[in-house]
């Protein structure tokens, strides 16, 4: 039975227009936090050029999510979206034409945003991990930017996961087979049918098994010095040197945050043996890429995920890999 959005989705929203720019968020870098009412109601939707068919709009796509996590969780209740964009996109009426933009009023203002990201927390669905509470939760990613709008339409282009967010410090927990890269549909309907496929077969399980797994293993002083080292020259290699190594995709200023935070984040830090876990190295990684643009954030997410499971498969195997051997 198709579950049809109605306005209790609204009133869980902050209030209409409001925009908050400095509240810490599971995405920062140059974002600002928007309620669902104004995108439905403040932004225009941009079209295809060629034959003026409309895209699907950032409301649809958060609404349709709501939607899905509605269908398939009814014993939770999901919180209100927590929406970010980046990338605003000015326009005005035709009326407004030649007009001074200081003299502009707002019925001939004109507003969409390029890149989206949301996020839907089901709160009830706590699991303990290292310490950490962490919440099931959902979400995805659109960017305009990558959509070809001077064309006609054609089949779009979304991101969507499934994971877990820390408590402790909003960070996301996303796993390789919680997150589809490039969702390609015609539809709202198809995109509905994308993220169910993808809810449904997310094993959380596994996923809270192997970051449970992350705190029993550590890097020395040592260690850890070598290994931000190493992931220095990585960015260096020649393509076809990278080829051949684990991929690792946070840049140099997010490198420098994960070793300040080493010495200073007040959760994850180093213990009094000069050692840190690979769960606490994980949220590192995971802290520092909330500084990454909307359109690369997920991508860096998994990555450190994937990343730090390769450095305890090594650790628990006893195998050299190229990060760690001197």
């Amino acid at each position: 039975m198709e579950l049809v959005i109605n306005s209790s989705i609204n009133e869980q929203v902050v209030e209409p227009n409001e925009v908050i720019t400095n509240a810490s968020g599971f995405i920062e870098a140059n974002t600002q936090k928007v309620s669902l009412e104004h995108l439905k109601n403040d932004c225009i939707i941009p079209v295809f050029s060629k034959d003026n068919e409309t895209t699907i709009s950032h409301y649809q796509f958060i609404s349709k999510a709501y939607e899905v996590v509605k269908e398939l969780f009814p014993d939770f209740s999901p919180k209100e979206p927590e929406i970010r964009v980046s990338h605003q996109i000015k326009g005005r009426t035709p009326n407004a034409i030649g007009k001074p933009a200081k003299e502009l009023l707002e019925e001939e203002k004109t507003l969409y945003y390029e890149r989206c990201a949301f996020l839907i927390e089901l709160h009830q669905n706590k699991e303990i991990v290292n310490g950490n509470t962490l919440t099931l939760s959902v979400g995805g990613v659109r960017s305009y930017n990558q959509e070809n709008l001077y064309s006609k339409k054609t089949v779009e282009k979304f991101k969507i996961f499934i994971g877990y967010q820390n408590k402790v410090c909003t960070n996301l927990c996303v796993s390789t087979d919680g997150f589809s890269n490039e969702v390609r549909i015609a539809s709202v309907n198809e995109l509905g049918a994308n993220m169910t496929n993808l809810f449904s077969s997310y094993d959380r399980i596994q996923h809270l098994q192997l970051m449970e797994k992350m705190g029993k293993y550590h890097l020395n002083e040592q260690q850890f010095a070598h290994l931000i080292g190493k992931i220095r020259m990585y960015q260096h290699l020649e393509k076809e040197g990278q080829k051949a190594i684990q991929p690792f995709l946070l840049n140099d200023g997010q490198i420098n945050s994960v070793v300040k935070d080493y010495f200073h984040c007040p959760n994850f830090s180093r213990d009094e043996n000069q050692k840190i876990s690979l769960w606490n190295l994980y949220n590192l990684f995971t802290e520092a890429n909330k500084s990454s643009y909307i359109d690369s954030n997920l991508e860096r997410n998994v990555n450190a995920y994937e990343f730090v499971n390769y450095i305890g498969n090594s650790l628990q195997n006893e195998q050299p890999n190229w990060f760690l051997s001197l």
